[in-house]
């Protein structure tokens, strides 16, 4: 496994903005669009990161081989823009798990700022490693979480 980003926070019990993980990130001229601020897909990006980061910190070696994520939907709003050299706290948290869905929610904002630069809620679906087939989100998956 690659190395993972740093995280801060509990990684269990992460249930809404302010018991959520963070991660920071500092958007360089990469993340850069012709506008000026960070593309839009970077936030992409950087909510992906932060999933799959808490996913593979929290879930545990036998999981991680049982179990895979796939995205099913995004939903992005986009409020403020980043600049080059910015920096940004990314912040996730567990939605509602239903079936073998499950959302994650997203906040990426300037330190301190008053509202997210962007938020993402994403569904994510459960697949069986082996079977490529999805699964129940249930106390196999909750408990590591917290919940």
């Amino acid at each position: 496994m690659s190395q993972l980003p740093d995280l801060a926070g509990r990684l269990r019990g992460a249930q809404s903005y302010e018991t959520a993980v963070m991660m920071t990130r500092i958007a360089d001229a990469s993340n850069i669009d012709e506008l000026g601020h960070v593309n839009n897909a970077v936030y992409l990006v950087w909510a992906q990161d932060i999933a799959v980061t808490h996913w593979r910190r929290t879930a545990g070696e036998a999981l991680l081989q049982k179990y895979v994520w796939v995205a099913l939907r995004h939903e992005i709003e986009y409020r403020d823009q980043v600049l080059e050299g910015e920096s940004v706290e990314i912040r996730t948290w567990l939605g509602r798990a239903a079936g073998p869905r499950y959302e994650r929610h997203v906040d990426i904002r300037k330190p301190d700022a008053p509202r997210a630069a962007a938020k993402v809620l994403t569904d994510w679906c459960l697949i069986d490693a082996e079977t490529r087939r999805p699964k129940r989100v249930g106390p196999e998956i909750l408990t590591p979480f917290g919940f």
